[in-house]
């Protein structure tokens, strides 16, 4: 009986010690006041969801991400930034109907995704995966060579697409192409109405 007394006041006595966390905590920036900041990593996957405007996505000079917007024509704009580890999610809320302008900026080697609801998107210096899709605007995505590619599709319901990187043009109702080449990482694009270019 003393025995398992003991026992029992030693895994009481331990108990307190043992971890309770599961995995790294969620790190969560959201702000009404441009700019939102924060910490990353190089190589990991980002994942937006944009309301509609002109958003301009690009590689920043350090491991964070960085986004801004024109504050004083855009009241109750709505930013939320998580990161967790090597994911991160951004949703950009309540934007104005027109006049809404966004830069975000990401660690160069990131693999991205995202859904824009209406407007126009630039994209620039980013190598990884890319998987985009808006309703209605233009995409003009810079690709950078056609070797970095392994699997390449894109497609719009009404509207032009050129692609001179991978060597296709079309225009008009439910245009499309695929591609397949060297490389490892993979596009997708996909948009409703509108123009999508992606270039070199």
């Amino acid at each position: 009986m003393m025995k398992l007394a003991t026992t029992a006041a030693v895994f009481l006595a331990v108990l307190p010690i043992a971890p309770t966390r599961m995995g790294a905590p969620a790190l969560l920036a959201q702000s009404t006041g441009s700019p939102v900041e924060k910490d990353f990593v190089s190589g990991g996957r980002v994942e937006m969801t944009l309301e509609s405007g002109d958003y301009h996505i690009r590689a920043s000079s350090d491991n964070r991400i960085h986004v801004r917007w024109n504050e004083a024509s855009a009241k109750g704009v709505r930013v939320k930034l998580t990161t967790n580890g090597k994911s991160a999610e951004l949703r950009v809320e309540n934007t104005p109907h027109n006049n809404f302008h966004a830069t975000i900026e990401v660690p160069a080697l990131t693999d991205v995704r995202v859904r824009l609801t209406a407007g126009n998107l630039e994209m620039a210096g980013i190598k990884g995966d890319k998987d985009i899709e808006a309703n209605a605007g233009n995409l003009n995505i810079a690709v950078g060579s056609s070797s970095d590619w392994d699997e390449v599709d894109a497609s719009v319901t009404a509207g032009d697409l050129h692609a001179p990187a991978f060597k296709a043009v079309t225009g008009g109702l439910f245009r499309s192409f695929k591609w397949r080449g060297p490389g490892k990482y993979r596009l997708h694009v996909h948009l409703t109405a509108g123009d999508i270019n992606l270039r070199n």
